[in-house]
């Protein structure tokens, strides 16, 4: 049976001296490797793509690799990328020769970047040449990011979080689906993958939200099951859903076949990321 695997998972420890939180957000004071791992075995969630969590970390992956050292059968590692660093392409492939290394992250946040901006393109060609996929937090960037995934056809780019700004806390936006068209249209693109990470915290109504399907359904539609990857976002999404309502949205609705379901929910991404956890013993099997 094809294992559960979520795209993007977040875990921090409390913000302390030896390890001080960039930012501070509006999470839980800690939730740790061994938290993470818990909540994933309560609901069968047999691993995850541990994303090193920028609002706290910046580029700094060490906490990511202690919580791998102790799991890591449970965990493959996304850590972000400077653009402003010189020495990327030393760096990505440093990064990725790391034991449970899976990928890269560009975060094109606020900042008035263009498609020539040299350290962007930096980290696009460094995935290539280091072979790993480059995931891109990109909401309101997506025309940037068209043009530059245009310029790398050989560099494998994940879009975040299905592409669109997601609250940290409710309510959902007004609309929270208004810039799908142009989401949609990168499904032209085929090195472009999507995770469908966070959607849940889009939605107007409650668990099981069912307000989130015909957009979704469009973008399934445009990219093919075979480029959706599900993910919960957690733990950014703690003040909106519980980690088991993120699973069970996608588990038990009725909006997927079958087939559908296991390829959205881990078998894409065993094949896109060329990784499949190890967890040792059977925990998905009890929740099928």
């Amino acid at each position: 049976m094809a294992p559960t695997i979520d795209s993007q998972v977040h875990a921090y420890e409390r913000n302390s001296p030896g390890r001080p939180w960039a930012t501070i957000m509006p999470w839980p004071d800690e939730v740790n490797g061994d938290d993470m791992v818990a909540a994933m075995d309560a609901v069968g969630v047999d691993g995850a793509l541990f994303v090193s969590p920028f609002a706290m970390y910046r580029y700094d992956a060490s906490y990511a690799l202690e919580v791998y050292a102790k799991h890591p059968g449970r965990f493959g590692l996304i850590r972000p990328f400077d653009p402003q660093s010189e020495a990327t392409s030393d760096d990505m492939a440093e990064w990725a020769r790391t034991p449970g290394v899976v990928g890269a992250r560009l975060m094109l946040g606020s900042h008035p970047y263009e498609s020539d901006d040299p350290g962007l393109n930096r980290i696009l060609v460094a995935g290539a040449q280091s072979g790993i996929p480059v995931n891109v937090s990109c909401s309101g960037k997506l025309a940037l990011l068209r043009e530059l995934a245009r310029r790398h056809p050989n560099t494998q780019v994940v879009i975040d979080h299905v592409g669109l700004a997601q609250p940290p806390e409710p309510p959902a936006p007004p609309e929270p689906f208004f810039d799908l068209d142009n989401v949609i249209s990168l499904a032209t693109l085929e090195n472009v993958a999507i995770k469908i990470s966070g959607a849940c915290t889009l939605s107007h109504q409650p668990f099981p939200y069912p307000d989130i399907w015909e957009p979704l359904g469009k973008v399934f539609a445009a990219f093919g099951f075979y480029r959706c990857m599900w993910g919960t976002d957690w733990t950014r999404a703690t003040k909106l859903l519980t980690y088991e309502q993120g699973v069970n949205a996608f588990r038990l609705t009725d909006q997927l076949s079958d087939s559908e379901r296991s390829a959205l929910m881990g078998g894409t991404l065993a094949k896109l990321y060329n990784w499949s956890p190890d967890t040792g013993r059977s925990i998905n099997s009890r929740f099928q």
